[in-house]
């Protein structure tokens, strides 16, 4: 049987950097309010702490993936996992919200009340079960499954004499030095993955089904860091932030207008940075436009200097069977292989897998629509982080936290408990939330809520557009149910 039940004001789900903001906010801009962190692991940092594997990094730049409220003043703008992990956590201690923070505390399904107007939380814990109650809901736990990745099986893997691993699982006795290392996969872990382990190992080869686009940019941003030493330092750390806002919202503009041009470009610069003579179409050029995927991030060119130095090559290819020595291929070649790594993606887990209710009626989060990418139709009292596909997380994930405090306070001066959007008609056309064609999003489009045509039901990948809306427009509208 549960344990008794304690109320709060607003309970968080998750203590990664959404989570951390979501408290800072909460703290600062509804100081009446009582809250609690719950976190499933022990440690703080989520993304940050989960992931272990040689090179984990940032592939935002930390002006834009880091919180506004405390600059980021370390050296890399590219910034190194466990730095990151560093950052999150002093934070969390220097505004205290690390006393909130429940470590071990995994949330396993939330119900809604419309006579208690409230939610019902059950929490595992120390192995038991216990209840907390609270106003208003936030889900700050991310997009991904945190317990499993993606991990294909294929012919043969019995047959192989070497290791298998997955970067979400990183062994800590793996020791690549010497050793003939085989990644599989094109996207942001395998070129992370791929110039690190090749510091030490004999060979590492990146064996992709199809290419991405892998552009080279600058660990450090000298704009950045020439601002921090002649303004104050907020100052400069928001300079720098629209700086990298506007840019990359450019570049994205552009890839989506002139497709061809902006491939021409990122494709110009990768032939500029490979070995003489290198087949481009071949390794390098995507089937898709760019920004259809994720835009892949290599600092200072890490990724292409080891290709240069001869212990990276790539090879584009399928795999047939693997073989006791490696992987026979599609074309019949094979590759030697002493460890194979599986970088081949994560498995989108929305609400961190809690099982939702509203008044007894269980919640099928695809049949809901996105009320401005932060709540669902249908659903009271409940707010749901995600960042953006084409820019930094936290840039979303912090104009969430803030609207939602908007929110609670516009409740409280005018007397209400329950927010609920609910949509106009039944005949809105149903969109997907994302419009992005990389694996992991395809593979989960039958389990994420929808989006609408037009606002507030439109999901903008677009931080103007979401600064406008969140932030400077009413909170009343005619989609948002509010009673008291």
């Amino acid at each position: 049987m549960p344990a008794g039940s304690e109320h709060l004001d607003v309970l968080i789900v998750g203590a990664g950097i959404s989570g951390v903001d979501a408290a800072y906010h909460l703290q600062t801009r509804c100081p009446s309010k009582s809250y609690a962190v719950l976190e499933a692991r022990e440690r703080i940092g989520g993304t940050w702490d989960l992931f272990r594997y040689p090179g984990i990094r940032s592939d935002s730049d930390m002006y834009t993936l880091g919180f506004p409220f405390r600059p980021w003043t370390r050296e890399k703008a590219i910034a190194d996992g466990a730095d990151i992990r560093d950052y999150v956590e002093e934070t969390a201690a220097e505004f205290g919200i690390d006393r909130h923070i429940r470590f071990g505390h995994r949330a396993v399904s939330a119900s809604w009340s419309s006579a208690d107007r409230r939610w019902t939380v059950e929490v595992e814990a120390g192995g038991e079960l216990r209840i907390l109650t609270c106003a208003f809901l936030m889900l700050c736990s991310g997009y991904y499954d945190y317990e499993r990745g993606y991990r294909p099986q294929w012919p043969g893997e019995s047959d192989y004499g070497g290791r298998i691993v997955h970067p979400q699982h990183w062994p800590e006795d793996l020791d690549v030095a010497g050793k003939k290392v085989v990644v599989i996969g094109s996207g942001a872990t395998a070129v992370t993955l791929v110039p690190a382990l090749a510091e030490t190992a004999a060979h590492v080869t990146m064996l992709q089904r199809s290419p991405s686009y892998i552009v080279a940019r600058p660990s450090r941003d000298g704009i950045a860091r020439w601002l921090q030493r002649r303004l104050p330092l907020k100052t400069a750390d928001g300079l720098t932030r629209w700086k990298n806002v506007l840019l990359g919202m450019f570049f994205f503009s552009r890839a989506r207008k002139r497709p061809d041009k902006v491939k021409a470009l990122i494709l110009r610069l990768a032939a500029e940075q490979l070995p003489p003579g290198y087949d481009l179409g071949r390794d390098f050029t995507p089937r898709y436009n760019p920004w259809d995927q994720r835009v892949c991030l290599v600092p200072d060119g890490d990724l292409f200097a080891a290709m240069r130095g001869g212990t990276v090559s790539i090879v584009t290819d399928t795999i047939a069977r693997f073989t006791p020595d490696g992987l026979e291929l599609g074309s019949g070649a094979e590759l030697d292989a002493d460890i194979v790594v599986t970088a081949t993606g994560l498995v989108m887990k929305l609400l961190g897998g809690i099982a939702l209710e509203v008044d007894g009626e269980a919640v099928n989060v695809a049949d809901c629509f996105s009320y401005k990418g932060m709540m669902l139709s249908g659903v009271p009292n409940l707010a749901v982080t995600f960042g953006y596909t084409n820019a930094s997380w936290t840039l979303k994930c912090d104009l969430t936290s803030r609207s939602v405090c908007r929110l609670l306070n516009h409740m409280d001066r005018h007397g209400y408990a329950v927010c609920l959007p609910r949509l106009p008609d039944a005949g809105m056309e149903r969109l997907p939330m994302l419009d992005f064609s990389s694996g992991y999003v395809t593979r989960a489009s039958g389990s994420l809520p929808n989006q609408g045509a037009r606002p507030p039901w439109r999901v903008h990948q677009n931080y103007l557009k979401d600064v406008v809306a969140m932030r400077l427009k009413p909170i009343a509208d005619e989609a948002l149910e509010l009673r008291r």
